[in-house]
């Protein structure tokens, strides 16, 4: 049996998206700048789906600019909100933002890193805490890549908007899964290959009167804020995902059996992050082994996980997130991200449940980390 439950990193493209993305690509292919019908066909194209994705969230269609995905969505709305010296974020963010905060503090700036509760929600207090005369922009992301804990940003936007600092949302996770607010937050991050869309485009939305730094420079698209011809099918495609609603109450309940199953079939297992968390996230601590070693085992039996967010799994290091709840070293090792979506079924569970206990009690008797 092959069992997906890596969705955190990356989702099957819906079959009847990828149809209608090849009839884009094979008939309808023309350049959205060129004054021809074929071009114009695809403007149109382009024109439809920004409209799809702000309405999906209740802005305007001149609020959303069409990107390569989350990080270089990220990247471009911190660049854009940048002035003072002072940037507030999480020691849990994506690395798009984190690496990015990295970057900025060796030009200068002064970045202050919130810790987490050990739930790993964000308190809005600590944020307000930390604002000063200097602060330009707190970035904070809606949902945690790795343990899917929801963050509570509509009150940390509304101490934001009260003080007049910029703020910016990374939602890449939560888009279509959780309900999302943007009056009180300036910008906010997309991305389609996480909702069933294809991979290598992604959204921007920015509010309105903010002024855009672009980063590409070139020709005219985006309303000269990101030059480069349009992926176009990957815009149209994008936006079919976002027009399909995700069965939320579905997914959390194969979530919940998967949780419940591991949790009491198997002792010294632990849930990394809140109670209250996304619906297709599970990150379980696995003590007296190797999350690697238990990986590659499930892999062999057609499961495929991962050990944390795609964007950082190949490193030896513990996950900065486990470690930011409190983690000792050796547990955030011994931790496994399942991520299901709308594709998994109940036989897939059962049959990860049946074999995830057979491996650890297999790694476990030879594992140097035992009791």
């Amino acid at each position: 049996m092959k069992v997906y439950l890596d969705n955190g990193g990356t989702t099957r493209v819906d079959d009847d998206i990828a149809k209608e993305m090849k009839v884009v690509m094979t008939k309808k292919y023309g350049n959205p700048s060129s004054v021809n019908s074929m071009g114009e066909e695809s403007r149109d194209i382009v024109d439809d789906a920004r409209k799809v994705v702000a309405d999906s969230i209740g802005a305007l269609a001149e609020e959303v600019i069409f990107t390569s995905g989350g990080t270089e969505s990220n990247n471009l709305a911190i660049t854009s909100l940048i002035g003072k010296k002072h940037i507030i974020t999480s020691s849990i963010e994506h690395p798009s933002v984190k690496e990015m905060c990295k970057q900025l503090a060796s030009e200068g700036y002064k970045i202050s890193f919130v810790q987490p509760e050990k739930n790993g929600v964000i308190d809005p207090k600590k944020i307000e805490k930390e604002i000063n005369d200097d602060t330009s922009l707190v970035t904070i992301m809606h949902v945690n890549n790795e343990i899917g804990t929801i963050q509570p940003i509509e009150e940390i936007g509304k101490i934001c908007k009260e003080r007049k600092i910029n703020f910016h949302v990374d939602a890449v996770q939560s888009f279509t899964k959780v309900p999302i607010d943007i009056s009180n937050v300036t910008s906010m991050s997309f991305s389609s290959h996480k909702i069933h869309g294809p991979k290598g485009v992604g959204a921007l939305y920015f509010k309105k009167g903010k002024k855009v730094k672009r980063m590409l420079f070139g020709g005219h698209q985006e309303r000269d804020l990101r030059a480069g011809t349009e992926n176009v099918p990957g815009i149209h495609g994008f936006s079919l995902a976002v027009k399909k609603e995700q069965p939320v109450e579905e997914i959390k309940k194969l979530r919940d059996m998967l949780i419940d199953g591991i949790l009491k079939e198997i002792p010294d297992t632990f849930l990394n992050g809140d109670k209250e968390r996304i619906c297709n996230n599970a990150n379980i601590t696995f003590k007296f082994i190797e999350g690697e070693g238990l990986l590659m085992h499930l892999d062999m039996k057609g499961i495929s996980v991962s050990t944390g967010s795609a964007c950082s799994s190949r490193s030896l290091e513990p996950s900065h997130v486990l470690l930011a709840l409190g983690l000792k070293h050796e547990d955030a090792h011994g931790s496994i991200r399942f991520t299901l979506s709308k594709y998994t079924t109940e036989e897939e569970i059962i049959y990860t449940i049946k074999q995830v206990k057979s491996i650890v009690k297999k790694l476990r008797e030879i594992s140097p980390l035992g009791k």
